[in-house]
């Protein structure tokens, strides 16, 4: 699975949620599931996730315009 699951932390951090692969569920189960309640979130592609962690602390969630 090439998606993953972004929300914001009560820090102001992001979480990313990177489901196991074969899991069985869908990335909508797994949101629904894992995201905690009443958290926004978005599913993402993997590619749009940076892959180098040294500022991860930086990372910002942003929710889109309605």
């Amino acid at each position: 699975m090439n998606k993953r699951i972004i929300y914001p932390t009560d820090e102001g951090g992001v979480a990313v949620i990177i489901p196991a692969p074969e899991c069985g569920l869908t990335i909508e189960e797994i949101a629904a599931k894992d995201v905690p309640q009443g958290k926004p979130y978005k599913i993402v592609d993997a590619a749009d996730i940076p892959s180098d962690r040294i500022f991860r602390n930086a990372w910002t969630y942003m929710e889109e315009d309605q």
